[in-house]
């Protein structure tokens, strides 16, 4: 089921303690803020605990639904493509590297929950307040102050994101932003993480991007991939809601003997025993 959305910007708010929604996808994004409440985030297979505070991205490509442990008020901050090419006058022209769609479409961002500290964890609370504050009284789409409330938000994003994915705030943010948004949205995809093509879609040596790599991250290219893809796939294997051979197909491998093996050489369990020992 796609729900559909014809307003460049809506925002919606309610409380509940039964998701009154299926497992779904939409024709727009979303921002979902809590405000208060706690339970589970299913979103592409993958299981998240949520709780008051926290902030969940949504794009077209998702499927998604909540699990709701103790009654929840939800903020649905929800909008479509419109909503920024209309607001364009008004967009700083190096407020990021990423666009809004981007990050919004990260989806390294979905597979992490984003931790806001404080005065980050504040600055949100009260920004998702005044949005909600506003829509009480005037039409938000129209609204250029509520545009820039919009663009705060994607503001602690982008600096949060930057936290947990261990980039320093720099003049060297941009380069290494992009490079490790690439490698998290296309982890699914060996091809394109292979070194060659990595060098290939950011003009450098191929000789030089395990240097550039090991010293800006403190690690291997290779072992941060290995790492990684790893987490990922425990991940799913732990949710319980895709097969191994679903997961298989998903990371790339070439069949449900190939990941088993992989995640036994590195784990030294195989991962049915794997989700039966931490499921007890």
């Amino acid at each position: 089921m796609k729900r559909k959305q014809f307003e460049p910007l809506e925002i919606d708010t309610f409380e509940t303690a039964v998701f009154p929604f299926p497992k779904h996808s939409h024709t727009y994004y979303e921002m979902i803020y809590i405000f208060k409440g706690c339970g589970n985030h299913h979103i592409n297979q993958i299981v998240i605990p949520y709780k008051t505070g926290d902030l969940y991205l949504i794009s077209p490509e998702d499927e998604h639904f909540f699990d709701i442990k103790k009654s929840t008020r939800f903020c649905f901050i929800k909008f479509n493509d419109s909503y920024f090419q209309n607001n364009r006058h008004l967009s700083p022209d190096n407020f990021s590297p990423a666009s809004p769609m981007d990050i919004m479409r990260n989806s390294s961002l979905k597979e992490e929950k984003l931790i806001f500290d404080e005065p980050c964890k504040t600055i949100l609370k009260r920004t998702v307040e005044n949005i909600v504050e506003y829509n009480k009284f005037n039409k938000v789409s129209d609204s250029p102050i509520i545009f820039f409330q919009v663009l705060s938000l994607f503001g602690l994003i982008r600096e949060v994101s930057a936290k947990f994915l261990n980039i320093k705030v720099s003049h060297d943010t941009l380069k290494k932003d992009d490079l490790i948004s690439y490698i998290h949205q296309n982890i699914y995809k060996p091809e394109l993480i292979r070194i060659a093509a990595i060098a290939k879609n950011f003009n450098i040596s191929e000789t030089y991007f395990g240097a550039y790599f090991k010293r800006n991250f403190e690690v291997s290219y290779r072992k941060y991939i290995t790492d990684y893809k790893l987490k990922l796939i425990e991940r799913r294997i732990l949710a319980g809601q895709m097969t191994i051979k679903q997961i298989a197909f998903e990371f790339g491998f070439t069949d449900e003997s190939h990941l088993t093996n992989y995640f036994k050489k590195l784990m030294k369990i195989n991962p049915s025993d794997y989700k039966l020992q931490h499921t007890l």
